[in-house]
């Protein structure tokens, strides 16, 4: 089961992740297609070094698989939810132990975190 986090809990579980591991850098994993990344990025309205950005679209993540550590708590991120919850699961099934999903996507990060990243359509 993956756990789905609203993204105005964000900053709450990176607090969580930096209290229960903190040693390890927690990582953002948006798996938007590199034309949605222009019209809307948590990256570029937010520096925070609690996280670290990765952004691997979806379809290239298997082979780009070796790029993410397992041990490193995830939180993957896509337009809506859908994408970024399929991610998760498969990250899961490869042995990543602390991978939640982002509900709502970058839609409802502009809705309820930071209105100036935009919405877009697609």
């Amino acid at each position: 089961m993956i756990d789905q986090i609203a993204p105005a809990d964000f900053a709450k579980w990176l607090t969580d992740v930096a209290t229960a591991h903190p040693t390890r850098q927690a990582v953002l994993l948006d798996v938007r297609e590199p034309h949605e990344l222009q019209s809307a990025s948590v990256g570029s309205s937010t520096a925070n070094p609690a996280y670290r950005l990765v952004t691997i679209p979806m379809s290239l993540v298997p082979l780009r698989l070796a790029e993410l550590n397992p041990e490193q708590p995830t939180a993957c991120l896509c337009h809506h939810g859908v994408r970024s919850m399929q991610v998760a699961r498969f990250l899961a099934s490869r042995g990543f132990a602390d991978v939640v999903n982002i509900a709502g996507g970058i839609d409802a990060w502009a809705t309820q975190v930071d209105p100036s990243i935009g919405w877009y359509q697609g």
